[in-house]
């Protein structure tokens, strides 16, 4: 290396750790391929010949897709590489690079390529390993209930999925559970000769859907299905194998769909997470359930749901009961407000009374009294907010008709009576303001604790916007397993247009966050290490959205500026970024190799204000709302939903044009700076191009048989 000495030492790092990396690849091919051959040669009892070594790279690029073992070795070691890389250059970036001149534009930059790094680390440790699996054989007379939830759908289609469903070879009962209560399903129930289950109310949209049916139905074994979602006849064969380890309280298989046209332009299928990502979660039994394509357990259910009763209702309980303490006190106070125009003795001792029984319940909670008197303490506390909210009710109704009386003497106009009537009047009108306010926060209270104390036991979790996930958290903490079956055995319909496809990520980001953040599932006992790192790996990459609005504003900032986030574009800078990206940049396009990922990808970036909206929502506390995902393209061109996108491909479009101008005019020697921003805003501009043809993408008319057809084609199971 004598020759090299006059090199910076980042280039013979850079150069010297990539070569030995991809060394090392080579000798892990090589030594496993062997392995493998010798193995073969020793159990054909072959000695073998100088020609027979060439075995060793025949079918290599195809081994290193398909030999699971290999393509993990690869993987570990392209992973450690970038790990290196990034250590190694986020430790110069601490230590040399910050441009004090700017730490407004340097620092967020530098947080923002620390949290990436972190996403890097725990992406491998996600794939470190990876579950394979093959089915064992289904248990005998099983007993199975296939669950088709629907509310909104087209008729149409539930029938396709209710007729598919009947036709499933394993022996079952098929149920249509129609939140919905409509004629046309309960008719199509009659004609496909499925069971029809329904309610009275939509109270926990699909969670409180399927518990309900729980309540009626007595299959060991539950196949939960979208109204869409179009199962194969071999679902149960090649899922409730799994089952014979009493432990494992469901199967998720993938999610598919057969109306997603060629590039998926809306990432329906998201191949990363149902393929790679989902099988490194289920190496570490940290798989969760995703809503549909899924069998589940019903003891497994039972036993969650009783268990969790008591956590869930202390925590409502301590919720009703502050809220309704809050509520009384704003009430006197609002009533206090008014003391000269309101006898106050009227509602006072009624308002003691409601203070006095809630005092009582909340002090038998702290005490930790039995859940049962707690109730029945609280459920006290009910009848004397009723009675609190009929005095201040009657006083509503006492200053109305005073107000009338007065009104009438006003509009008389006899003297001096019209007067102090009017003046009277004056004083009233705030009073019988503040006095409806108090009917109503007291009503509002009265409601709630009204609806804790009536809680039921929910199989289901019902906490959260995502109900499978809060499910998935809760059976694993109780230490039952999970099991991802990476096969398509069942296909349904995606979103056709991008405001349906925001909703649908809208409600998962903040169902997610919700489990996390209000629950504090990761923190609570019951999971593993490794859980917990996955857990929170699903929670960590919904707040990529600071990271990515820092690196879509660099460029422009750059380019319109000349400012830079670091002290200078030098090749020092390169010598440290470039292999750190290079090896990032294969190892996702190794791990993805021979499925789709760029357009994942694109997502993950281009949807930053989406999981903006999610972490706000959750955070305010304001109630969330469950939508249904359309299963119908809604029209229209939905531009004016990507208006921060649209912003900052403005404004990259601008600071690029800018930069090319001073560098053809000579107005700025940055050459380096300009050239990489340029670069990186181009690479900016495409990662959105998605979200932008998406918003004015159209659809071409086809028929559903021809279409699901096709994608079993393209899809093979």
């Amino acid at each position: 290396m004598g020759h090299l000495a006059f090199w910076p030492q980042s280039w013979q790092v850079a150069l010297g750790a990539s070569a030995l990396t991809f060394l090392v690849i080579a000798a892990v091919v090589l030594l496993t391929r062997l392995g493998r051959l010798r193995r073969r040669w020793a159990l054909e009892g072959k000695r073998p010949r100088l020609r027979d070594w060439t075995a060793l790279f025949e079918g290599l690029p195809r081994a290193l897709r398909e030999d699971h073992e290999l393509h993990m070795r690869v993987f570990r070691c392209l992973g450690l590489a970038t790990l290196f890389f990034g250590a190694y250059y986020l430790t110069w970036r601490y230590s040399r690079s910050i441009n004090w001149d700017a730490l407004w534009f340097s620092i967020p930059l530098l947080l923002a390529e620390t949290y990436s790094f972190v996403g890097a680390a725990l992406f491998v440790f996600t794939l470190w390993r990876q579950s394979w699996r093959e089915p064992p054989p289904p248990p005998e007379n099983a007993t199975v209930d296939v669950f088709i939830t629907c509310y909104n759908e087209p008729p149409e289609v539930v029938r396709r999925t209710a007729e598919a469903a009947i036709k499933i070879r394993y022996p079952h009962k098929t149920y249509i559970l129609d939140d919905g209560r409509r004629e046309a399903i309960r008719r199509i129930a009659e004609e496909v000769g499925c069971g029809y289950i329904t309610r009275v109310d939509n109270r926990h949209a699909k969670a409180g859907n399927i518990n309900n049916a729980l309540e009626v139905t007595n299959g060991e074994f539950i196949l939960v299905l979208d109204a869409d979602m179009i199962p194969e006849p071999d679902i149960l064969d090649r899922t409730l194998g799994y089952f014979r380890d009493e432990k494992v309280a469901f199967v998720q298989t993938p999610q598919r769909f057969y109306n997603v046209p060629p590039g998926d332009p809306f990432d329906a299928n998201a191949p990363l997470f149902y393929g790679p990502i989902l099988r490194g979660k289920d190496a570490w039994n940290a798989a969760f359930f995703c809503g549909t394509n899924a069998v589940l357990r019903r003891e497994a259910l039972i036993r969650m749901g009783l268990f969790y009763y008591v956590e869930d209702m202390e925590r409502a309980l301590k919720k009703a009961l502050t809220d309704a303490w809050a509520a009384v006190e704003r009430a006197r106070w609002l009533m206090e407000r008014s003391r000269g125009v309101v006898e106050l003795a009227r509602v006072r001792e009624r308002f003691e009374r409601a203070r006095a029984a809630i005092r009582k319940a909340r002090r038998a909670l702290k005490e930790g009294e039995t859940l049962s008197k707690v109730i029945s303490l609280t459920g006290e506390a009910v009848p004397h907010l009723d009675s609190l909210r009929q005095s201040l009710q009657r006083v509503r109704e006492d200053l109305l008709a005073m107000a009338a009386d007065l009104k009438a003497v006003a509009q008389s106009g006899e003297e001096p009576g019209a007067s102090e009537a009017r003046r009277r009047l004056e004083e009233l009108a705030p009073a019988t303001e503040r006095c409806e306010q108090a009917v109503r926060v007291v009503q509002e209270a009265a409601e709630e604790v009204r609806r804790t104390v009536n809680i039921e036991v929910t199989p289901m979790a019902t906490i959260s916007l995502t109900e499978d996930l809060a499910t998935s958290v809760r059976l694993h903490r109780l230490g039952w397993k999970s099991v991802y079956h990476d096969q398509v055995l069942a296909r349904g319909l995606a979103p056709e247009d991008l405001g349906s496809t925001l909703k649908q990520r809208l409600r998962w980001a903040q169902g997610t966050l919700q489990v996390f953040l209000r629950e504090r599932a990761l923190i609570k006992r019951g999971l593993t290490l490794a859980q917990r790192l996955h857990y929170f790996t699903t929670l960590y990459g919904y707040f990529y959205f600071f990271a990515a609005v820092i690196y879509f504003l660099w460029p422009p900032i750059y380019l319109l500026t000349e400012i830079p986030p670091v002290r200078a574009y030098s090749a020092e800078f390169f010598w440290r970024i470039v292999p750190y990206l290079a090896f990032n940049q294969l190892m996702f396009e190794f791990i993805g190799w021979g499925i789709p990922t760029w357009r994942g990808r694109q997502y993950f970036q281009g949807l930053f204000p989406v999981w903006i909206r999610a972490l706000v929502s959750v955070l305010s506390g304001r109630k969330l709302t469950f939508h249904v995902t359309p299963k119908t393209r809604q029209e229209g061109i939905y531009l004016g939903l990507i208006r921060p996108q649209l912003a900052i491909c403005c404004l990259t479009v601008l600071g690029i044009l800018w930069g090319i101008v001073k560098l053809a005019l000579g107005w700025s020697r940055e050459f380096a700076g300009i050239l990489t921003n340029v670069f990186w805003g181009l690479y900016n501009l495409l990662m959105l191009s998605a979200v932008v043809r998406a918003a004015v993408w159209r659809p071409k008319e086809r028929k559903v048989q021809f279409e699901l057809e096709e994608a079993r084609a393209a899809h093979p199971r």
